[in-house]
């Protein structure tokens, strides 16, 4: 029995497998943002969708930013934020999503007078009912806002300790530009001290990439690495990652808003030398993609073969966060899916 060299958008849309690098104010499409804006009685400065989606055009991490955050004025109550995950739970679930590990940005909001607690118990109530409700096991990561202090990073930290059996780690985004890793380096110890597993952005292509990879596998300690691509510049850390299993969280379809090119041929090398890399969305309203969308730009781009996705879906699980039962059914289900796919050999 063998597979297809070629894998069809169909096979990638159904195959399952995680989201681990996904932030759920990305995922506010702009019919959402439209009704959530009437609901709360909000001006954005537009009044159709249309007027909204051309807003969401930009050609920089910093441009994206700057658009971003504004959209979020929208969410106010933990009804919004409940909204906003739910109608991402389904659509990851249409792409065959079978579990999710979700950033949310609690200062973008808490910043603006929304209290910490509506913004969790917003998420975490859409993800709680997402097993039952979309087939999809859920889980929320609280990242920090690199371009905020540090001091206001512990604050954060600190209000979601009565929440922490809600919140399976912490993470580090925004702009990256003069906000290196090592600012946060006694943040992310005292969250390691309260049991959170550890992950940061080292966003493509900005200003020291290489040396914040370098800071957040040496210094830091991190479990895992959003974006990371810029790590094949340096070979002995490409090893690093390699040896200790580390997940890069690739997002191939944002990666070519933000810079050049989506990184396809630094994608697939890292993934044909055997480093875990996976694919994701990112801010998928934003950027025009969900996971399925981005699996199959990747295999276009770079000519990936069927067994090199099935490798991507199968790296998804294990450099998720889940435990060992739990990765184990979810490899099986791929296998599963594999042999029902396979065709006859002549």
């Amino acid at each position: 029995m063998t597979l297809p060299a070629t894998p069809t958008r169909e096979f990638i849309t159904g195959l399952p497998k995680a989201e681990l690098h996904l932030h759920l104010e990305g995922t506010l499409e702009p019919e959402l943002k439209l009704r959530l804006a009437e609901r709360n009685g909000i001006d954005i400065g537009q009044s159709t969708v249309e007027e909204i989606r051309a807003t969401y055009a930009f050609d920089s991490l910093a441009s994206f930013l700057a658009v971003y955050y504004p959209a979020m004025e929208v969410l106010q109550t933990a009804d919004d934020f409940y909204e906003l995950a739910d109608a991402y739970l389904a659509r990851a679930a249409a792409d065959g999503v079978r579990h999710v590990e979700m950033f949310f940005d609690p200062q973008a909001h808490t910043s603006r007078g929304v209290p910490f607690e509506a913004v969790v118990t917003g998420y975490h109530r859409a993800a709680a009912e997402a097993p039952t409700k979309h087939g999809v096991d859920a889980h929320l990561i609280l990242c920090f806002l690199r371009d905020m202090s540090a001091e206001s990073a512990a604050e954060t930290l600190e209000a979601s300790v009565p929440f922490a059996d809600r919140i399976l780690g912490v993470g580090l985004d925004s702009d990256e530009r003069g906000n290196p890793p090592e600012k946060f380096a006694g943040v992310f110890a005292r969250a390691r001290e309260l049991g959170y597993r550890l992950t940061m952005h080292c966003d493509i292509d900005q200003e020291g990439s290489i040396d914040n990879i370098r800071t957040v596998l040496d210094r830091i300690g991190v479990d895992r690495v959003d974006h990371g691509t810029n790590v094949v510049e340096d070979p002995a850390l490409v090893d690093v990652v390699r040896e200790r299993g580390l997940g890069l969280t690739c997002c191939p379809v944002s990666n070519s808003f933000v810079t050049d090119e989506m990184k396809a041929t630094e994608i697939a090398a890292l993934l044909r030398s055997g480093v875990r890399v996976t694919v994701n969305s990112d801010d998928p309203a934003y950027f025009g993609g969900y996971v399925a969308d981005n699996y199959v730009a990747l295999v276009e781009a770079a000519g990936l073969t069927t067994e090199e996705v099935v490798t991507l879906a199968a790296n998804s699980f294990e450099a998720s966060w889940l435990g060992d039962a739990e990765r184990a059914e979810y490899l099986a289900e791929i296998d599963r899916y594999v042999a029902g796919h396979e065709a006859p050999s002549s």
